[in-house]
């Protein structure tokens, strides 16, 4: 059955120091709501798992809620670098970071693996990669079929998967249009998932040809929260604001005007 809570409420009961967590949303639809609710809460020692970490991640790198980052690219879409991803990184600042890199589609694999219930997921790719070595995530095996040198990577299982949606219908049903990325796949494989909507319906109507339904049994908890894309955009509802993540880059870069916004924008301080 599927719950109907509010965002402190949802992430108060779904997400545990510790927990291995995936935002994932691609180019609109991010998860900036429930990012911000982390961040408040406190949530700390979380493994984050994203394909493409921006602006959301920056922030919760820099407020010291993560230990690992498994990603397959991470930056500012236009702009630049991610200031505090690599001020973990370089001076491990507010706390050390781990890195996870993995290529996209070897990502999109293992969320799908995921999803399926397997282990790990098969393809064909990393011949020639840079990659290889960085970690013990990455590794060949050879199929005992055709004897093809395959990559294998471990499966995406995260405990808790959080997206944003368009809508939810009263029993929980998730409808999700315009650019999709892999939503549906973290979903299917997190242990719990929470979806942030920009509204709640009696019907989610007939969905466009480029849309994704999610049935009220795969999600665990659903959470009103209009705007809870922003700044990224959610199709159908509003744009992208892109001077904001223009300023963002000259907010991040310094430690002291990153904590000044987020206190006063995110946590509420206006000191």
């Amino acid at each position: 059955m599927t719950a109907f809570l509010s965002l402190p409420e949802a992430i108060a009961q779904y997400v545990h120091d510790g927990d291995t967590v995936a935002l994932e949303g691609f180019t609109h639809l991010i998860s900036f709501a429930a990012g911000h609710e982390i961040i408040r809460q406190k949530k700390s020692n979380l493994t984050l798992v994203r394909m493409t970490p921006d602006l959301i991640y920056d922030q919760l790198i820099g407020m010291g809620c993560a230990r690992k980052l498994i990603f397959s690219w991470g930056g500012n879409p236009g702009v630049g670098s991610l200031h505090q991803l690599r001020d973990a990184v370089e001076h491990s600042w507010p706390r050390p970071l781990e890195l996870e890199e993995h290529s996209h589609a070897a990502m999109a694999h293992a969320y799908a693996a995921g999803a399926a219930g397997l282990p790990c997921a098969i393809f064909r790719g990393y011949a020639g990669s840079d990659l290889v070595g960085k970690h013990s995530n990455i590794r060949f095996i050879e199929c005992p079929f055709t004897g093809e040198r395959l990559a294998a990577v471990p499966a995406i299982r995260p405990d808790v998967g959080i997206i944003h949606a368009q809508r939810a219908d009263r029993k929980g049903n998730i409808l999700i249009e315009g650019i999709v990325g892999v939503q549906k796949e973290v979903v299917l494989a997190a242990t719990l998932a929470v979806v942030t909507v920009e509204e709640i319906t009696d019907e989610l109507h007939a969905p466009s040809p480029n849309a994704v339904v999610l049935p009220y049994w795969t999600v665990s908890a659903v959470v009103l929260a209009p705007e809870g894309a922003r700044p990224s955009y959610a199709h159908g509802y509003y744009g992208r604001d892109n001077a904001f993540y223009t300023a963002w880059d000259t907010i991040a870069r310094d430690r002291e005007s990153f904590l000044s916004w987020m206190r006063e924008h995110v946590l509420g301080d206006r000191k």
